[in-house]
């Protein structure tokens, strides 16, 4: 939430609090838009507005969605090390919101969804990514392997993960412009996805357990790619 109140381009912010709440948020948020003023409200009051078994801690921010950021946009603004996280159909929230944090703290310039059949539960996505949606641009796709494809001739290295794969994600070249793509838990890649990557690459997981979900995925895979470069920058 403190990253929210940091963000400009959250617009439409109404900021609740109890008594407790707006003393914490005083104390926690020296560095948020000084504009934006806590609501006094009893903890009731505030309880009526969440939704049922919210979790709280005596506040609450009401913001609208951010502003959509384009593909073309985004990949013409990629530097010439950029990594970008692709998601193909991932519905669970928590898993998104995790993948998020993990491109975040990792480096990556942004990630990528499917606009159908992916997550659109973004309060839950938020939470899940610890304030990590408020820095790290999220791009909506109608079509995936169009935007592999484009992705391509913009000098980007599609790498999709794949647990059949063959080849380790360590061997796959990671230096440049790279994408990381990761399937759905239990279904992975679609075809169509899999043909439009430039190469299929796994993770050193052992039987019986060889796939891991998207969370771990994602932090696994782009641990490798900042772990390669840091090596090939000593």
């Amino acid at each position: 939430m403190l990253a929210a109140l940091r963000n400009p381009q959250r617009v439409g912010n109404r900021l609740l609090a109890t008594p407790e709440g707006a003393a914490k948020l005083q104390k926690d948020r020296p560095d948020t838009r000084p504009e934006t003023k806590p609501e006094i409200v009893d903890r009731q009051m505030l309880e009526k507005l969440l939704p049922r078994g919210a979790v709280h801690q005596g506040i609450a921010l009401s913001v609208r969605p951010l502003a959509p950021i384009s593909l073309d946009q985004l990949l013409a603004d990629a530097a010439a090390d950029a990594v970008i996280l692709v998601l193909d159909q991932v519905t669970d929230p928590q898993n998104v919101g995790a993948a998020i944090r993990n491109a975040s703290a990792f480096g990556a310039t942004a990630l990528i969804l499917t606009a159908r059949r992916s997550t659109t539960a973004e309060a839950t996505m938020a939470k899940a990514a610890s304030g990590a949606l408020e820095v790290l641009p999220l791009v909506r796709v109608p079509n995936l392997a169009r935007a592999l494809d484009q992705m391509k001739a913009a000098g980007f290295w599609c790498i999709g993960l794949a647990d059949t794969a063959t080849e380790r994600l360590e061997s796959a070249p990671l230096d440049g412009r790279v994408a990381l793509v990761l399937g759905a838990e239990g279904s992975g890649l679609r075809r169509l996805t899999r043909t439009h990557c430039d190469i299929l690459v796994s993770l050193p997981t052992q039987p019986p357990i060889r796939s891991i979900n998207i969370a771990a995925a994602s932090a696994v895979a782009l641990y490798e790619v900042a772990r390669s470069r840091s090596n090939q920058a000593i």
